[in-house]
């Protein structure tokens, strides 16, 4: 499928028909398709700005939505929204994965390379709508698209290592965690990413994955095992993972 059709199908998901096409080619490509490229050929900008808009507008609706909730389970149900479990299955559903474009690199990767693109690709959709249609429109593909996924089961608990450690912190240190990319070990078309969690501005915990994300969600757990937040089983099962 050439790119003008890809883009073409992305706006008819969108609802938005782009007058700078050059967003949305961008939203649509993987990094490995654009190598030696300016970083904006990729998705990797517009997911930087998708990614905090997306949770500046989740947070809206859940805090309009449910007006009796408290913060620790808005925060639950904000994080189990904006997780790249979710976004991917919601584009993924959308029919999103079939109009990726990736370079030769990575199509060996399989579903987990697709499974975090489909995260990806969501999130700079967003940026690329907020930046071409403005805020109403975004908001609106936004609601339609995670409204299914709405439920206030996802109050209940913590469904991530990420989750859980926004939740603590927010609580008992009155600031949320911050991530920080370490370093890349591996081959470039297969690397494996290293990442770190500050907690109260000092180092809580490291972990590693096979995204940015992944790397994030083994730091989260680890400093929920150093701080002391895991059951005796839970932190055996932190330790055998890593």
């Amino acid at each position: 499928m050439k790119v003008h059709q890809r883009v073409k199908r992305i706006e008819e998901i969108c609802g938005h028909s782009f007058k700078d096409k050059s967003l949305i080619t961008s939203a649509i490509t993987h990094p490995s398709a654009v190598e030696n490229k300016p970083v904006s050929a990729s998705y990797e900008r517009l997911e930087f700005l998708g990614d905090s808009i997306l949770g500046a507008m989740v947070a809206t609706d859940l805090f309009e939505q449910f007006p009796g909730m408290d913060e620790g389970k808005l925060t639950r149900m904000k994080i189990s929204l904006v997780s790249g479990n979710t976004l991917s299955d919601v584009a993924g559903k959308l029919g999103v994965g079939e109009l990726i474009v990736f370079g030769e690199s990575e199509k060996g990767t399989g579903a987990r390379g697709m499974h975090s693109a489909l995260e990806n690709v969501y999130e700079a959709i967003v940026g690329a709508l907020y930046l071409d249609a403005g805020f109403d429109v975004t908001h609106e593909f936004v609601r339609r698209t995670l409204s299914p996924y709405i439920s206030p089961k996802l109050a209940e608990r913590p469904i991530s290592p990420k989750s859980r450690l926004q939740e603590v912190t927010q609580r008992d240190y009155r600031s949320a965690p911050e991530y920080k990319l370490e370093g890349e070990e591996g081959p470039a078309h297969k690397p494996t990413f290293v990442s770190v969690v500050l907690v109260d501005g000092r180092r809580a915990g490291r972990g590693k994955g096979s995204s940015k994300k992944e790397s994030e969600s083994a730091a989260a757990l680890d400093a929920l095992a150093r701080l002391g937040y895991l059951s005796q089983e839970e932190d055996d099962e932190a330790g055998t993972a890593s």
